[in-house]
């Protein structure tokens, strides 16, 4: 059922009762966010934060930094605060909603998006998450970026959906056994280009000569020189023709037509 969809109850709760929960499915709270409403707040137009009551207490899955912006401008005091409050939703609900809100709540990072949909139990999201552990990668929610991290991971996300998780999991494999996860590897830019060579061309190249091959390049190169390609080529393209160029080589025995 769409949140729209439900009942909810208007009901004053003082913030002190309000449940954040950051350990499962919601964001960190943005202090910049936070700063920007409180500059521009006014109660008059201000979203009630949506809450959802399970066993007793109150666990906002919406709002979370409309109610720090209140208290801030509370003199950093609890307040009675006016909420949306429904009943009847199980975690796993309140994780979803939260991963598909829409409307004048701050767009989530896509690895916000995708934590709560792992969290919600979305079998796909699952699938994804499953897929890229199997490599060795972890991915980075937080969208910091480091060694063995994957921090694109609306990007990796399209690929897997597009790739299927096989596929997908030996691009991964290449690109970790290649440069063993280094950071500047897993730039969205390679990951796709990557994952596009090895759907366009699977069964036909080779992945041992692709590996040795790309360690032979800097992890940075797949995206400059795609970068400095120009506007003459779709974007997509671009970064699978940098892989697909490395591949080729010089070599006549090894090398594959050009098939995009």
């Amino acid at each position: 059922m769409k949140l729209q969809e439900r009942t909810y109850r208007e009901m004053t709760i003082n913030s002190s009762q309000l449940i954040i929960p950051r350990e499962t499915y919601q964001r960190e709270l943005n202090p910049e966010r936070v700063r920007k409403i409180v500059k521009e707040f006014d109660e008059r137009v201000a979203n009630e934060p949506k809450v959802s009551c399970r066993n007793g207490k109150y666990y906002v899955f919406d709002g979370q930094h409309t109610i720090a912006a209140r208290k801030i401008l509370n003199r950093g005091h609890d307040l009675p605060i006016t909420c949306k409050v429904y009943y009847g939703m199980t975690e796993s609900e309140e994780a979803t909603l939260f991963a598909t809100q829409t409307g004048a709540s701050a767009p989530l990072s896509a690895g916000a998006k995708i934590r709560a949909l792992v969290y919600a139990g979305d079998p796909e999201a699952i699938a994804f998450m499953k897929a890229t552990e199997s490599t060795g990668l972890a991915l980075d929610y937080e969208l910091k970026r480091g060694r063995k991290k994957l921090a694109c991971v609306s990007t990796a996300f399209t690929q897997f959906k597009k790739l299927g998780a096989e596929r997908y999991k030996e691009a991964l494999e290449i690109l970790v056994t290649a440069w063993g996860g280094d950071m500047e590897s897993l730039r969205g830019e390679t990951v796709q280009g990557i994952c596009r060579f090895v759907d366009l061309y699977y069964g036909e190249f080779d992945p041992h000569r692709l590996v040795l091959r790309l360690r032979r390049v800097d992890p940075l190169t797949i995206y400059r020189e795609g970068k400095a390609m120009g506007v003459n080529m779709p974007a997509s393209q671009k970064y699978l023709y940098q892989v697909f160029r490395i591949y080729n080589g010089s070599s006549k025995v090894h090398s594959l037509p050009l098939k995009f």
